[in-house]
């Protein structure tokens, strides 16, 4: 095995490694914001429970990975140099949306720069496996907000049918404490999706690289891949937790509780059909759909609209800035 075949997956490990960092505590807002916009959770003790949790999720499983990393473009096209120009546009894309408090996806990222960099890389179109991007990633890219708006507009509705009889102050008295459980199973199915995609690119790296012949995800992957993810998440993300859990409405703890519990069943259920979601676009339009069971003039729309265009623009960013830098070392 040549030296510097070592060196390049050493060097994408760590990329990847990086990107798992930044994408806890980019991420971490997802699942504890409304815990902490309802103050049933200081900030100190929702990333220490998230940062937990996402650790135990990211074990559980390795069919998002296979879909990431070998669905989508297969690892003899995506030669490493090409890796590491994926990597590096995402983790340049999540930092900059993370530095402007804009929750963006991380998954989206990875993907338009997983797009991009095949595709220049090997001058082709074909390379992609088009029918798994359609079922798996544009499908869902779609469904997500649409199904995330929905199932918080209606578990909300069924909530308020159901505590109807009961005193304010007994709800939210209960909800105080059910909201902890919805944040634990939030962060639970954060880590269980999305420490998964590294996982993926990883072990893509390897199979290019020639270093295994088969795709599949080690145990040594998982562990580095779910401690990343973990100490990324007990860094924390104060701008995004303030734009999704206070700027985008006023949360009840049974509002947050509403939210945590429908991303998190929309999340589960993805990850059992291998599909690497947005945790950012489900959590947030949740939120949306739970203050829009109120009245709509709850939500604010300015903000709301802002999150939906860094959704939009997230993959054909990423994928033309991939494409860029892939173009730019083949150059060299």
């Amino acid at each position: 095995m040549p030296s510097s075949t070592i060196i390049i997956t050493i060097v994408i490990v760590i990329l990847a490694l990086g990107f798992d960092f930044i994408n806890g505590f980019h991420d971490t807002a997802n699942a504890i914001a409304t815990s902490v916009a309802t103050r049933v959770l200081t900030p100190r003790q929702a990333i220490i429970m998230s940062a937990s949790l996402n650790l135990v999720g990211a074990l559980i499983s390795v069919k998002v990975a296979t879909t990431v990393g070998a669905n989508i473009i297969k690892p003899e096209f995506m030669p490493q140099i090409a890796v590491i120009t994926m990597l590096i546009s995402s983790i340049c894309w999540n930092l900059i949306t993370w530095y402007y408090g804009i929750p963006s996806s991380s998954s989206h990222a990875l993907i338009g720069s997983l797009l991009g960099a095949g595709i220049t890389y090997n001058a082709s179109f074909s390379i992609v496996q088009w029918g798994n991007f359609m079922s798996k990633i544009v499908l869902w890219l779609f469904l997500s907000p649409i199904i995330g708006f929905c199932v918080g507009f209606v578990f909300m509705k069924i909530l308020n049918v159901i505590l109807s009889p009961f005193k304010p102050k007994s709800i939210s008295k209960f909800f105080c404490k059910a909201q902890i459980a919805s944040a634990a199973a939030m962060a639970f199915n954060h880590g269980s999706n999305d420490a998964q995609k590294s996982m993926g690119i990883i072990t893509m790296a390897l199979v290019s690289g020639g270093l295994i012949s088969d795709f599949h995800v080690y145990t040594w992957v998982k562990v580095c891949c779910a401690i990343s993810m973990a100490l990324g998440t007990s860094i924390g993300g104060w701008r995004i937790i303030k734009t999704m859990g206070v700027s985008m409405g006023k949360l009840t703890p049974v509002n947050g509780f509403a939210a945590e519990t429908s991303a998190a069943a929309i999340i589960f259920t993805a990850t059992m059909l291998d599909a690497p979601v947005s945790t950012t676009q489900i959590i947030s339009t949740s939120i949306m759909g739970v203050g829009a069971s109120k009245r709509l003039s709850s939500i604010r729309w300015a903000v709301a609209k802002n999150i939906v265009w860094a959704w939009v623009v997230t993959i054909p960013v990423c994928a033309i800035f991939a494409s860029l830098l892939t173009l730019l070392i083949k150059m060299l």
